[in-house]
């Protein structure tokens, strides 16, 4: 059982940029396994279906973007720390929405279904 737990967001005007974090945690306390697992980011905004945003996976060497963030953002993970990031620069008001990470120790997909361990998720606005 891996816990996963969001910060970093919060309110910023068009332009700027914020980073997100995901800390993981695993319930046999031993914090030496992080690097199993493929590292997915989703966003939800109101009325709309949860989408992929990016994934990173297990050694942080390869990502894979949706189109919408593409060149703006970029998915990162420090195995050392048990934590995932994404820098998310240039930010647009369509960008609003409550970001969640996810794991899975399969490689990391673009559906959520992919993905059997989420965070509560995090609420990033984008005024304009």
């Amino acid at each position: 059982q891996v816990q996963l737990v969001e910060s970093g967001g919060g309110l910023v005007q068009a332009g700027g940029s914020l980073r997100l974090s995901c800390a993981a945690s695993e319930e046999s306390g031993s914090g030496r396994t992080f690097s199993r697992y493929a590292v997915g980011w989703f966003r939800q905004a109101p009325g709309k279906e949860r989408e992929f945003v990016a994934t990173v996976s297990r050694s942080g060497g390869t990502t894979y973007y949706a189109d919408s963030v593409k060149g703006r953002f970029t998915g990162s993970r420090d195995n050392t720390k048990n934590t995932a990031y994404l820098q998310m620069n240039s930010l647009k008001p369509e960008d609003t929405a409550v970001y969640y990470c996810a794991a899975d120790q399969m490689a990391g997909g673009r559906w959520p279904g992919d993905y059997v361990y989420w965070g509560q998720g995090t609420q990033v606005t984008v005024s304009s």
